[in-house]
């Protein structure tokens, strides 16, 4: 990950209510939540839910996609392991004690370990 995009995820993270957002959707796993699921969830209005996804969407920390009528947003674990990635390359100079935990690997609801 270049050092610009690791800006753009930690700047899109540093406002509680995206870092809600984001932490909801990360727990949810990868069926995700509808936008409506979300905004009970976190009782925001519609207008601010939507303003927060979208600078989380700029920085491809979540997508979406149309479900119907219905809009459905997950987290993109590709980009939270690339982060947590980037941010702990370096950790205790490489020394074993202090290895940073392994990524995030969602599974379906009901998949079996």
């Amino acid at each position: 990950m270049e050092t610009d995009t690791a800006l753009k995820s930690l700047a899109a993270l540093s406002h509680d209510a995206r870092l809600a957002a984001f932490r909801e959707l990360v727990q949810a796993g990868p069926d995700g939540l509808s936008v409506g699921e979300l905004r009970d969830r976190l009782d925001l209005p519609a207008a601010t839910l939507t303003a927060q996804l979208n600078i989380l969407r700029n920085a491809a920390l979540v997508h979406d996609q149309r479900e119907g009528r219905v809009i459905r947003v997950r987290a993109n674990y590709l980009q939270m392991n690339r982060l947590i990635a980037y941010l702990t390359e370096n950790c205790c100079s490489g020394q074993s004690a202090c290895e940073p935990a392994s990524g995030c690997t969602p599974r379906k609801k009901g998949a079996s370990k």
